[in-house]
Formats: C-alpha cells, sequence, structure tokens
C-alpha cells in the first residue's frame, strides 16, 4: 500500500514537472504579452495593454520578413512535395541494393548542417552565374531564390519519408488490376494511387511548410541581404526584446490551438464515418449537433471567438493606468534623487570639516621631525634655530653646514660648540689659512 502511495506522489510529481517545464515557458510568453512594461516580465505588474500587438504589427521589418516567409514556403511546398513523392515512388519500385543506395543519397541531405547547405547554396549558384556570364541583378544572386533552392535541397527528404510511410501500406496489386483492366498508368495513378496518397500529400505540405518557415540555419546565409521572419527575429532579439514577441507567441499559440481542435473534430467525424457509428451515434444522429461538431463550424466558431476577442482588445484604453505608473515612477526617481543629494552634502560637509585640534604653543608635535615643517618654523627674521634645548647634533660633521656657521667674511658667526666629529677640527671653517 505504501509503495503504491509513494510510487503515484512520484509519477503525479513528475508529470507537474513535465508539463511545467513544457508549457511554463508559453504560459509566461501570453502574460507579459499584456503587461505595459517595456521589458517582458510578469513581477511588478502595470497595466493591462494590447499596445503590444499593434508595435508588433507597426514592425515594418518583421512584417516584411513575414511576406517573405510566406513567399518561399509556399514555394518550397510546390517544389519539396512532388520531389519526395517522385524519391518515394522510385524507392518503391527498385530492387533492394540500389534501392539502399539511392535512399542514402536522398537522405543525405538531412544529415547535412543547414550552415553547410547554406554556403555551399550560395557558392554553388555563384559558380554557376559566373560561368554563363550573368551579372548581379539575375536570380542567381537573388537572396529569395538561393533560399528557396537551399530549403528544397534537405526539405524534401522529408516530404519523400512522409510518402515512404504511406506507400508501405499500399497493396500494389491494385494499380495491377487497374492496368490489366484497360486503365493507363496515368488513370491507375490519378484514380487508385493518388487518392490513397491524399492522407500523405496533406501531411506531407504541412510539414514542408513548418519546416521552410522556421528554418534559420540555411536561411541566414542564403537570403543575403534580405530578411525571412525568422532572421528578422533573431536580429530584433540581438538588439534588444520587448512585449511585441511575447504578443507574437500568443498569435503563434492561438493558431495553433485552433488549428489543433479543428483537426481533432475532423479526425473524429472520418473515426465516426468510417466505422459506421455515424448515424447511429447520439452526436452524429442529431442534425443540430452533427453540424456543430463539423470541422466547418468548429473553425469558424473559434475563428469568431478570437475576432471577437482580438476586437475587444483593440478597444481598450490602457493611457489612463500609463500615465499614473508613469507619475508613481517620477515620484519615486525624484525621491531617490533627493536622497542622493543629501548624501553628497554630509559627504562634502564631512569634507571641509577639521580632522584635527589646532596645536597648541606647550604641546608636542607628534611628527618624528619635531617642528621642524611646522609653518613659520623658518620666517624670515626669525631665528633658524628651534627654540628651547635643543638637543645635541649627532652629525659626524658637528656644526659644519649649521644654518649661520659662516657669516659674511667667511669666519665663524659664533664659536660653536665643541664637536664630536671623528675628524676633529679638520673641516673647520679656518683652519687652513694662508701663511
Amino acid at each position: 500500500m505504501n509503495r503504491g502511495t509513494g510510487g503515484g506522489f512520484i509519477a503525479i510529481g513528475f508529470s507537474l514537472l513535465f508539463f511545467t517545464f513544457l508549457f511554463g515557458p508559453l504560459i509566461i510568453m501570453v502574460i507579459t504579452a499584456f503587461n505595459s512594461s517595456s521589458f517582458p516580465r510578469i513581477t511588478p505588474w502595470e497595466c493591462f495593454t494590447t499596445d503590444w500587438f499593434g508595435v508588433l504589427f507597426g514592425n515594418d521589418r518583421l512584417m516584411t520578413g513575414l511576406l517573405n516567409s510566406l513567399v518561399i514556403a509556399i514555394g518550397v511546398v510546390a517544389i519539396a512535395v512532388p520531389i519526395g513523392l517522385a524519391g518515394a515512388l522510385a524507392l518503391s519500385e527498385l530492387g533492394p541494393k540500389l534501392r539502399a543506395t539511392l535512399y542514402t543519397v536522398l537522405i543525405t541531405p538531412i544529415l547535412i548542417p543547414g550552415v553547410v547547405l547554406g554556403i555551399s547554396t550560395i557558392v554553388f549558384w555563384g559558380a554557376l552565374g559566373r560561368s554563363v556570364g550573368a551579372d548581379y541583378g539575375t536570380f542567381f544572386y537573388n537572396g529569395m531564390f538561393l533560399t528557396l533552392a537551399g530549403q528544397v535541397t534537405f526539405i524534401s527528404a522529408y516530404a519523400m519519408l512522409v510518402f515512404l510511410a504511406r506507400l508501405q501500406r499500399f497493396d500494389p496489386l491494385l494499380t495491377e488490376a487497374a492496368l490489366d483492366l484497360g486503365a493507363t498508368p496515368g488513370q491507375a495513378f490519378r484514380k487508385i494511387l493518388l487518392p490513397f496518397l491524399g492522407p500523405a500529400i496533406g501531411s506531407a505540405a504541412f510539414l514542408t511548410f513548418l519546416a521552410s518557415f522556421e528554418n534559420y540555419n540555411t536561411t541566414v546565409f542564403t537570403i543575403l541581404s534580405g530578411n525571412t521572419f525568422t532572421t528578422a527575429l533573431a536580429s530584433k532579439v540581438r538588439h534588444g526584446t520587448d512585449p511585441s514577441l511575447s504578443a507574437l507567441a500568443v498569435i503563434i499559440i492561438g493558431i495553433t490551438l485552433i488549428g489543433a481542435i479543428v483537426h481533432e473534430a475532423y479526425a473524429r467525424r472520418q473515426a465516426a464515418i468510417r466505422s459506421g457509428t455515424a448515424q447511429r451515434s447520439r452526436i452524429y444522429g442529431n442534425p443540430v449537433l452533427k453540424t456543430l461538431v463539423h470541422p466547418l463550424t468548429v473553425f469558424a466558431i473559434l475563428a469568431g471567438a478570437a475576432g471577437f476577442a482580438a476586437w475587444q482588445g483593440s478597444q481598450y484604453d490602457s493611457n489612463a493606468c500609463e500615465a499614473q505608473i508613469l507619475e508613481e515612477k517620477r515620484a519615486i526617481q525624484q525621491q531617490l534623487l533627493e536622497e542622493q543629494r543629501k548624501r553628497m552634502q554630509e559627504q562634502r560637509q564631512q569634507q571641509t570639516a577639521p580632522t584635527t585640534a589646532p596645536e597648541t604653543p606647550g604641546q608636542a608635535s607628534p611628527s618624528p621631525f619635531g617642528g621642524a615643517f611646522k609653518p613659520g618654523t623658518l620666517s624670515p627674521g626669525s631665528d633658524a634655530e628651534p627654540s628651547g634645548d635643543a638637543p645635541k647634533s649627532n652629525s659626524p660633521f658637528g656644526g659644519a653646514f649649521k644654518p649661520g656657521a659662516l657669516g659674511p667674511s667667511g669666519e665663524p658667526a659664533q664659536e660653536t660648540p665643541k664637536n664630536g666629529s671623528g675628524f676633529g677640527s679638520a673641516f673647520k671653517p679656518g683652519s687652513l689659512k694662508p701663511e
């Protein structure tokens, strides 16, 4: 019993951590998209606003990149899906040895880093353009064309893998029977194989569209001076982010949720029809409920709800709240400036205040040099010798260098005391007089 309870707690805790790790960043981005703070954050919360969606749509660089990405993605779908289908059909018709070789060749572009593909695409088409004498205004040096060519080289392999997985469930006897009954190869393909590959074609188109739209490693080299949506986003993040990117995340999450719900409604409807329980079902047997759960009805309801929410958000005005927050920030800033000014004044007062008390006449100087460097010690007209009983000089030269030792005539100004020099009176002034 205890083991089961402990295992249940561990499973619940692990599940919570997993879903927090998975959906936590998405929830944070959704919340920051509606905070008026100029930096994406949840706390401190300032004001509820929808202005960041307007900032997003007002960014010309992002909108131009979005248009370029859509054009490139549609072109990649139009080229990569037929190439992938052709490769899958070729692999299904070949022998085992040749099939393995061709499969390795077709799957290799997926394994090559996107940086290498981007650089090799520029080098290849640039060399081809120079060989035919094309100038820089031709498609050989066009960023849109190079991006389309570079992405098709590896995205078509994704489509091929989707078709191969679908063809493994196909019975080739169906096409052989159609050919035996007089159908041409084109008719057998259009009426038997192509309807069977319909779900795979839709999946491959959706997969190639997303792979092209979100590609960055290859596109950042092949787009040259242009921009796609991913390269423009990366450039914006490098130069500083704001909640407009969170607004973009809200739009992408909303579109994804609508698509997932509509697809689930379609899948359940198809499953009920295939199982033969659609007419006997409580939902699909009722005309009203059947209409409500139809994928087109579900899409219309969800799209209408999203449009109504967007319209209501655009009518909300957060200027009053933002003005109040701005005044509070200014008041806090003014208070901080006043506190800083007071601290600076206190520091100036401490610097200008006397640090030591003035020395009294009878007080001994704490300096190791006595009062030798005291101001006014050697003032004009004052006695050079320190007042009071000065200590006896310990200099080996006695008083030879004492101020006033030599008068104007060169003779000693006064008789000096007996010096304790080790040289006696050898250096005494006048000791060597001319005879």
